[in-house]
C-alpha cells in the first residue's frame, strides 16, 4: 500500500471519496430520472474503473428505485482505432442482450472520445438498443470526434498537458480523482 500512496502523491486532489460518493449519487437520479425508471435499462461500465462507477450507480439505483438491475462491462480496446489491434481476434462477452433496451455507457474520465467510440461499434456487433445514453464522471474536454456525455458527474477543464486519474477503492484502495501536470496517455 506504500507504494501505491507514492503514485497518489503526484496528483493534485480534484474530487475527494465525499465528492465521489455525491457525483455517483446525483448520476444514478439523473438516470432514473431520464430513463423514468428501470425498465428496460441496462448499466454498462466501461472497463476498469468504470466498471466499478456503474456498479455504484447500479446499487443505488437498486435502493432509490426498489429495483433489481445487474452492472455489466465491457472492454472496447479491441475497437479503438488508435490501438493496433489488427492480429487479434474481437472478443466480446456482455452475457446479457442489448437487442432494443435502454443502454447507459459509464466511464470514469471522458477526454479524447475514443474509447466511447470504440465501445458503441461493440456495442452494434451485439445488437441494436433503443438508445445509448453515456454517464461519465469526469469530462476534462478536448474532443477529437462528436462525442457529448448525457450525465456528467463533474466538468473539469484541464489543458493537454495534464493528465486527470480517477482512483476508485476497488482497484487502487482509495477514492479519488487526482490531476497530474505530466500527461501520461490519452483515452
Amino acid at each position: 500500500m506504500i507504494i501505491k500512496l507514492k503514485v497518489f502523491e503526484n496528483y493534485k486532489t480534484l474530487l475527494d471519496e465525499d465528492d465521489i460518493r455525491r457525483a455517483v449519487a446525483r448520476l444514478s437520479h439523473e438516470i432514473i430520472e431520464s430513463n423514468q425508471g428501470t425498465k428496460d435499462l441496462i448499466l454498462i461500465g466501461i472497463e476498469t474503473r468504470g466498471h466499478h462507477i456503474a456498479s455504484r450507480i447500479v446499487t443505488m439505483i437498486n435502493t432509490f428505485e426498489n429495483a433489481s438491475l445487474d452492472c455489466y462491462s465491457i472492454n472496447p480496446q479491441f475497437f479503438r482505432d488508435d490501438i493496433n489491434n489488427k492480429h487479434q481476434k474481437p472478443k466480446i462477452d456482455l452475457s446479457v442482450d442489448v437487442h432494443e433496451k435502454n443502454l447507459i455507457l459509464i466511464d470514469d474520465v471522458l477526454y479524447t472520445g475514443r474509447t466511447i467510440r470504440a465501445t458503441l461499434e461493440a456495442i452494434f456487433k451485439l445488437g441494436r438498443p433503443n438508445n445509448i445514453k453515456l454517464a461519465a464522471l469526469v469530462d476534462r474536454g478536448h474532443r477529437e470526434i462528436p462525442i457529448r456525455p448525457d450525465f456528467i458527474g463533474k466538468s473539469i477543464p484541464t489543458s493537454n498537458s495534464e493528465h486527470v486519474k480517477v482512483f476508485m477503492k476497488e482497484e487502487d484502495g482509495i477514492d479519488k480523482v487526482g490531476l497530474s501536470k505530466e500527461q501520461i496517455a490519452k483515452s
